[in-house]
């Protein structure tokens, strides 16, 4: 008897967890996109999306004027893009990114395109190997509301220190997101938490707007 209930217990306690820890990421994320406060860093990085023939989409487009309205406040110097290119494609999405800054009144010498990363982990790692090189270590990252939470996240596990600036406009916007989005996303980051940290490559590019 005593036995049974002890299994029981363990059971009910398991089933809990599963409950819990799930609707307590999903806050952190629907908190984190709606709650963001904006402060001086060393680099605003625009997190990559589709590109065409490098045009950037319109996920990537609307971070890309959130990135610029936040640098015309003067709230880093430099603004960093990030990703790498589809199979097939004759540029990448930090190199889209670049060209619509640089077209749209940003000088080239603040913008760097750093041409790596298909996901999330890959293309942190990859604008924080820079930032570390040229001894930067606060970061302003531009990307959907639902996406800041496991971005910041991920980038804070770098040792950089990171906010988030949701885009306000846009397919990614709050306006324009669902719940399926925010579901979407407590995947991901409990796939990233369990292991992603140990190592095992993860991609959450279930569609380009992911990025």
């Amino acid at each position: 008897m005593f036995l049974f209930k002890l299994i029981r217990r363990v059971i009910s306690f398991v089933l809990l967890l599963i409950i819990v820890i799930p609707l307590y990421i999903a806050g952190s994320i629907w908190y984190t996109g709606r709650n963001s406060e904006l402060v001086k860093g060393d680099v605003i990085l625009v997190m990559g999306a589709a590109q065409l023939d490098g045009r950037p989409g319109d996920i990537l487009l609307a971070r890309l004027k959130q990135s610029k309205a936040i640098f015309k406040l003067d709230m880093a110097p430099r603004i960093y893009t990030v990703g790498a290119g589809a199979p097939g494609d004759r540029t990448t999405e930090a190199a889209a990114g670049r060209d619509w800054l640089i077209k749209n009144g940003i000088t080239k010498a603040n913008v760097l395109a750093i041409a790596k990363g298909r996901d999330t982990l890959s293309s942190t790692q990859a604008y924080a190997q820079q930032m570390k090189k040229v001894k930067l270590s606060s970061v302003i990252i531009v990307t959907d509301p639902y996406h800041c939470y496991r971005a910041i996240k991920m980038a804070q596990d770098l040792n950089l220190k990171a906010i988030c600036s949701p885009v306000m406009a846009g397919p990614g916007s709050i306006t324009n997101s669902s719940f399926k989005y925010l579901g979407r996303e407590t995947g991901a980051y409990l796939a990233y938490i369990t292991v992603g940290r140990l190592g095992i490559k993860l991609s959450d590019r279930v569609n380009l707007a992911s990025r």
